[in-house]
C-alpha cells in the first residue's frame, strides 16, 4: 500500500518509521525554540519553518537526518561541522549518533538572524 503524500508536517511526521520519526521530532522542537514565531509547512516535500522567508527545512532519509539551513549559514560553522556530511546547503546526521543540538540551535540562530536582520533570502 502506498502512502498518502502528507499536506501538513504532523501528517510527514506521522508517516516516518522509528528512529526517523524520533529524530525528526527532535529537530523540529529545537527549531520551534529558536523560531516560535514562523509558520511551519511543506516545499518541496520536506518540513519547512518561514517567517518572511524560508529560515531551514529538515527532512529524514533511509539513513540519516538532513538539516538544510542553506550554505551561506553553514560558512561560519565550518571547523565545528567537520566530522560531518556537507552538501551544498545541508548537513546529514546520521541516525546512530545524537543530535548535536548546541550545533544545531548555533546555525539556527544565525540563519535566522542572517534571514530576519540582513534580509538574506532562500536560495535553493
Amino acid at each position: 500500500m502506498d502512502k498518502k503524500k502528507p499536506t501538513n508536517v504532523e501528517e510527514y511526521l506521522e508517516q516516518l518509521d522509528g528512529i526517523a520519526q524520533e529524530k525528526c521530532r527532535e529537530m523540529r522542537s529545537i527549531l520551534r525554540d529558536i523560531v516560535p514565531h514562523a509558520t511551519e509547512g511543506l516545499k518541496w516535500g520536506k518540513p519547512v519553518f518561514e517567517s518572511e522567508t524560508i529560515l531551514f527545512a529538515y527532512a529524514a532519509h533511509k539513513s540519516h537526518l538532513s538539516f538544510v539551513p542553506t550554505g551561506p549559514a553553514l560558512l561560519p560553522f565550518s571547523e565545528e561541522l567537520a566530522e560531518y556530511h556537507l552538501k551544498k546547503d545541508s548537513i546529514q546526521f546520521s541516525y546512530d549518533k545524537p543530535l548535536p543540538i548546541k550545533l544545531i540551535q548555533k546555525i539556527a540562530k544565525y540563519r535566522k538572524e542572517d534571514a530576519e536582520v540582513r534580509g538574506a533570502k532562500w536560495k535553493y
